[in-house]
């Protein structure tokens, strides 16, 4: 991957250390940071959780993690390279988690990653049994300014809903 094709936007550290306090983690939690860059997510996780990374940068592919995880916690990549076209990569990441984590989902993203969230696809989410449990409003002048922490889980009240129709 080439950083002058694709501008890399580290999450700040300061910024990932308060996003953490809304995850719910619970001791021996399972956590995998798929997209660590720098770390700012990784490096912040709790030292009761059992954590685990990838980074393409480093020679570790997101879908190389094996073995079971509860929790997937990361500033994902906007796009992303599937086969033969670059994707918004918030869906296309929150299906392909949304059928391995066990627990929790949190990405932080932006508001076209809200914009990915059509009824059909929340319908889906329904289907498998996730629920948007919180979004964390935060801002990040360096980037674009606000920028969403969404928490999706397997457990807890959903606070988001769609209309299925079409009008």
């Amino acid at each position: 991957m080439d950083d002058a094709v694709y501008k890399l936007h580290q999450t700040p550290a300061e910024c990932a250390k308060d996003l953490l306090q809304f995850v719910p983690l619970a001791e021996n939690d399972v956590v995998i940071e798929p997209f660590r860059g720098d770390g700012a997510f990784y490096n912040n996780f709790p030292n009761n959780v059992i954590k685990n990374w990838a980074e393409i940068k480093e020679g570790r592919d997101y879908t190389d993690l094996e073995g079971g995880y509860d929790w997937v916690i990361t500033n994902p990549p906007f796009r992303l390279e599937t086969g033969t076209k670059r994707v918004n990569s918030f869906w296309y990441l929150l299906d392909y988690y949304t059928q391995r984590a066990r627990k929790g989902i949190a990405f932080l993203g932006n508001d076209r990653c809200f914009c990915t969230l059509t009824p059909r696809r929340q319908k889906l989410l329904k289907e498998r049994g996730w629920k948007m449990t919180k979004v964390v409003v935060c801002s990040i002048k360096k980037w674009r300014g606000r920028y969403f922490f969404f928490i999706l889980q397997k457990e807890g009240d959903n606070f988001m809903d769609f209309l299925e129709k079409n009008y």
